[in-house]
């Protein structure tokens, strides 16, 4: 059976003209009959009686234009679908992004989203940059926007910004308070870290600025989980780092511990954020959540000053 046999018996049923139905689908009517002949042999039911009078449906005929109307209105739904997703008007992008990339990107690129894509849906992860990126190389994840630029040949990249590294120390430790402290102190404090795999650029940075300062990190502690960095400097006499947008929200949280961030300087370490995708990405909707967060720009983050009173205590 035909999808074009199925057309022109619609058009037959709607008509009740062969002379008016072939020239609806611009056919000879010999050629719209032979259709029908083909079809009725098909099936082994007569679906149309004609006369040299009139032309009506069969009982059989009847009965089977109710299921044809129902194939052609899928097949035109499943049409429309295809080339939706193709167009990358449609279909699901699975999105990864950390703590700045949450505030400050995901929310400009939604919003575009649900204005000139409202059939795509959007799925979110907040993970740390290690985990993303072995979310993307087995396919879990469709975009991830993490610190550090992928040297795998895997992964494309855009940088989208970058942003300062902070102290961050409970309210009882000596340097709440302070307006900025330079790196090269931290030689006299105890740190809490993270296992590089989690978060390579931002581990490289912590480490690149201490090089710098020509000290060495006293690292007391390992906690992979920056919620869990929070909680226990805020019961240790300990420092922890985080991106200045991370350092500022606890900083203000209602509830719970509070640390509080401490901007470092002589050197600030910084970080750059990049949103990435496998190079071999063959899905529309990843360009186009990517030109959404392009579209975004500039992303609003957060002034890093140290006061001039402050740095000099």
């Amino acid at each position: 059976m035909e999808l074009r046999h199925l057309v022109s018996f619609l058009a037959i049923a709607e008509e009740l003209h062969f002379g008016r139905a072939a020239a609806r689908l611009h056919l000879s009517q010999p050629s719209l009959s032979q259709q029908l002949q083909r079809l009725e042999r098909n099936l082994g039911v007569e679906l149309v009686a004609r006369t040299s009078h009139d032309v009506r449906l069969t009982a059989a005929g009847r009965a089977f234009e109710v299921e044809a109307r129902t194939i052609i209105s899928q097949m035109r739904k499943a049409t429309h679908t295809a080339r939706e997703v193709a167009a990358g008007r449609t279909g699901i992008v699975r999105v990864g992004y950390n703590f700045p990339g949450g505030q400050h990107v995901v929310p400009a690129a939604l919003a575009k989203m649900s204005v000139e894509y409202p059939d795509v849906s959007v799925t979110l992860v907040e993970q740390r940059t290690g985990p993303q990126l072995s979310a993307l190389s087995s396919g879990e994840l469709d975009v991830a926007i993490v610190y550090g630029r992928p040297t795998s040949p895997e992964f494309a990249s855009r940088r989208l910004f970058r942003i300062p590294l902070v102290a961050v120390v409970g309210n009882g430790h000596a340097w709440a308070g302070r307006g900025g402290i330079p790196f090269g102190e931290l030689a006299r404090q105890q740190c809490v870290l993270f296992a590089r795999e989690k978060s390579p650029a931002m581990y490289d940075a912590i480490q690149g600025a201490a090089e710098v300062s020509g000290i060495t990190l006293s690292v007391a502690h390992e906690v992979d989980d920056p919620s869990a960095t929070a909680i226990v400097v805020s019961v240790k006499p300990l420092v922890g780092f985080a991106s200045v947008t991370r350092g500022l929200h606890i900083g203000s949280a209602v509830g719970g511990p509070r640390p509080t961030p401490v901007q470092l300087y002589d050197p600030v370490p910084t970080l750059d954020l990049y949103v990435v995708w496998r190079t071999g990405n063959t899905s529309p909707l990843v360009d186009v959540f990517v030109e959404c967060i392009e579209s975004a720009r500039p992303f609003q983050i957060p002034a890093y000053r140290v006061p001039e009173s402050r740095a000099r205590r």
